[in-house]
């Protein structure tokens, strides 16, 4: 399966495109780290 979307992809490749900042990014995840860090992991 992942050679076959492999080949898929290569034939119509897409370029990645970051749709957040690295600000917003980084305040999720420090929101993520708050919400687990006292889940008792």
């Amino acid at each position: 399966d992942l050679r076959a979307w492999i080949k898929n992809w290569n034939e119509d490749p897409k370029p990645f495109v970051w749709t957040k900042t690295a600000e917003e990014i980084l305040d999720s995840l420090a929101r993520y780290i708050q919400r687990i860090s006292g889940a008792g992991h």
